[in-house]
C-alpha cells in the first residue's frame, strides 16, 4: 500500500466533519493528533505495538516511582490547536486527572508502527521541553534514548532519569 498524506483545506466538506466526529463518538479518534492546527488521523495500534506499551509499563511502574516520578499510557502533550499523541509518558509531580493537555512531559516514550510519524515529533518535543524521548523499534528491536540538549536532542546510552540504559529496557522486553 502506498502511503499518501491529505489535506484538505478549510471549510472542511460535511463528510470530513462527519467522519471525524463518528471517529470521536466510537472512541476511535485516541492516537488522533493536531499539528498546528492540521487533524493527522492515526489508526490504532497493532496487536504487538499493544503488547510491547503493556511490558514497558510493567517494566518503568516501579523504577519511576522509585525516582519520585509517575508513568502514564497514551496522553495529549502540547494544546488544543497543536498536540501529539505519545504512547508513554513519565511524569513530574502529580498531573491534575482531569487534564486533558499537558505541556511537557520529563520523559516521551513513542513506539514506532509501520508508516507512522514518530520521527516527525521530534522538533515538537523538543520546543514543548520534554527532557527525554526515547523511541522504540520494535522491528529493529532498539531503544533510542535522547536527552534533550538546548533546543535538540542528543543520543544517549543511559537515561538521566531513571537510571536505565537502553540496553536494559531491550532485555527487559526480551529481546536481549
Amino acid at each position: 500500500m502506498i502511503q499518501v498524506k491529505t489535506l484538505i483545506p478549510d471549510p472542511l466538506p460535511a463528510e470530513v466533519v462527519e467522519l471525524i466526529d463518528r471517529r470521536k463518538r466510537l472512541g476511535l479518534d485516541n492516537f488522533d493528533e493536531v499539528w498546528e492546527g492540521v487533524y493527522h488521523v492515526a489508526p490504532m495500534a497493532r496487536f504487538g505495538h499493544a503488547r510491547l506499551d503493556q511490558q514497558l509499563a510493567v517494566l518503568l511502574e516501579p523504577v519511576a516511582r522509585r525516582a519520585g516520578l509517575q508513568v502514564s499510557g497514551a496522553f495529549n502533550l502540547g494544546d488544543p490547536d497543536n498536540f501529539r499523541v505519545p504512547d508513554r509518558g513519565i511524569h513530574r509531580g502529580d498531573p491534575d486527572p482531569g487534564t486533558v493537555y499537558l505541556p511537557s512531559a520529563a520523559v516521551v516514550i513513542e513506539i514506532v508502527s509501520p508508516g507512522d510519524e514518530t520521527y516527525e515529533k521530534v522538533p515538537f518535543y523538543a520546543a514543548h521541553q520534554v527532557e527525554e524521548l526515547w523511541i522504540v523499534d520494535p522491528t529493529e528491536r532498539t531503544v533510542q534514548i535522547r536527552a534533550l540538549m538546548g533546543d535538540g536532542y542528543e543520543l544517549t546510552e543511559r537515561s538521566g532519569l531513571l537510571e536505565l540504559t537502553s540496553g536494559q529496557i531491550r532485555a527487559g522486553l526480551g529481546w536481549s
